[in-house]
């Protein structure tokens, strides 16, 4: 009996509850949805987490296993990399990261999605390269996270 109320007491705070991280001002989240070029040989990557499932879960985003920071609901983070380069993307998942290999040209921006899928214990996360006017079109409802430290 009390399992079964510890197992639904954590799912619904899974499904219900609320993440946060530390955001930039509103400012600096502005000029970064100018989304400029970037300049010289590098390209832009912004990565993002609408709301949906799993609000009460933070999951870690890496570059090129650089940590960029923990995602939350309704967040963005923008980093600048080498152009035509592929770098990997990577977020932890319920059992084993997911990755993404992004292959880069110079001076173009790209957008990759994280998205929470319900687990069998936690959430999983997963990563999904999007269109450019998909990926503006969702940002612009978004703030932007400062980054920062991963969970783990």
């Amino acid at each position: 009996m009390y399992n079964k109320l510890a197992l639904v007491v954590v799912t619904g705070s899974l499904i219900t509850g609320c993440a946060s991280v530390p955001m930039e001002s509103i400012e600096e989240s502005k000029n970064v949805k100018k989304f400029n070029l970037p300049s010289g040989e590098n390209a832009g990557v912004y990565i993002y987490r609408a709301s949906g499932p799993g609000t009460a879960l933070k999951k870690d985003i890496l570059i090129d296993g650089k940590c960029i920071g923990e995602t939350a609901p309704n967040m963005f983070f923008h980093e600048v990399v080498r152009g035509g380069e592929e770098h990997k993307i990577s977020t932890e998942s319920e059992f084993s990261p997911n990755i993404i290999i992004l292959k880069t040209e110079s001076g173009k921006n790209y957008f990759v999605q994280q998205y929470i899928k319900i687990g069998v214990f936690v959430g999983g996360a997963s990563l999904e390269v999007v269109s450019e006017e998909k990926g503006k079109k969702d940002i612009e409802k978004l703030e932007l996270a400062k980054k920062g430290k991963c969970g783990k």
